[in-house]
């Protein structure tokens, strides 16, 4: 399986969810941050059924919820943030999603340690300090170790918490042992990662 993880710039379309999936014909999810798809729900339920792609996301309420679309453009998942976590299977596959802070409030506290295949953790705003950045990194460990499943994290490339000077936009992969498939930090490339060969393509060059 191939995932777009993707951090785009905060906006009102979706414009680069669109360029995303028309550059990785190829891909079957695309992982986009917390609150980005705002209002747009039912562009992205297109945007799933004519690339047949499933997308993993967020988006506003007017507060932030999850949501997981699949290839035919169902709406698989639409759910408050803070509410019980959930577990969605589509095509055998079976998906977790925590957004931002939930992994450090909730993570998947209400599910048992069962079949999941991955977890994805769409993130709002980038991390306001090192200090928390290294603390969310060693939760999802955590996190992995305890379902035995991958998770995968991305935030947006812009945008800051509250009132911080300080914004650090992060993506991540961490497998079911705990070790890190990527990492990265004020790197906001788009990245693919295939999970079958943990084998991860960096997109672009860095600024």
């Amino acid at each position: 399986m191939n995932i777009i993880i993707a951090q785009p710039r905060l906006e009102k379309e979706l414009k680069q969810l669109e360029a995303e999936i028309n550059a990785h014909p190829d891909a079957d999810v695309v992982i986009f941050p917390e609150g980005y798809i705002n209002h747009n729900i039912e562009l992205a339920c297109e945007f799933a059924r004519k690339n047949s792609i499933i997308i993993i996301s967020g988006h506003k309420k007017p507060k932030d919820r999850a949501i997981i679309i699949d290839r035919e453009g169902r709406l698989l998942l639409d759910r408050a943030k803070y509410d019980n976590s959930t577990i969605v299977e589509t095509e055998g596959i079976h998906i977790g999603l925590m957004l931002c802070d939930e992994l450090v409030i909730q993570g998947m506290s209400n599910m048992k340690p069962t079949k999941i295949n991955f977890i994805v953790h769409p993130i709002g705003v980038g991390m306001f300090s090192e200090d928390q950045f290294a603390e969310w990194i060693n939760e999802v460990k955590k996190l992995a170790t305890q379902y035995n499943t991958m998770i995968i994290g991305a935030s947006h490339a812009d945008g800051s918490f509250r009132d911080s000077d300080i914004s650090i936009p992060i993506s991540y992969c961490i497998d079911k042992e705990g070790m890190v498939i990527f990492l990265s930090k004020n790197d906001v490339r788009t990245r693919i990662l295939n999970t079958e060969s943990r084998q991860v393509r960096t997109i672009g060059v860095q600024l």
